[in-house]
């Protein structure tokens, strides 16, 4: 199975210029790369969606908003 790098998922979150609850962007991760679909970092590898969801979030790549969170392309890491 193909993993998908976490810089995909917040990519997809620029380009829709959606908010997002935690719920909310695993339904939106889901629909994009699958149920099944496995995610990697620079530091993690073999996450779930919600796994991902978490990790991005610890590590400071969600921005605020009223309704949730976005991204911007200053949380993307360029290496």
């Amino acid at each position: 199975m193909t993993s998908i790098h976490g810089h995909d998922v917040l990519n997809m979150m620029l380009e829709s210029g959606e908010q997002y609850t935690e719920r909310s962007l695993i339904q939106a991760i889901d629909l994009r790369f699958g149920n099944n679909a496995r995610f990697h970092t620079c530091s993690a590898e073999n996450m779930t969606a919600g796994e991902l969801v978490t990790f991005l979030a610890a590590r400071g790549k969600f921005i605020p908003v009223e309704e949730g969170f976005s991204t911007h392309e200053s949380k993307i890491c360029r290496h």
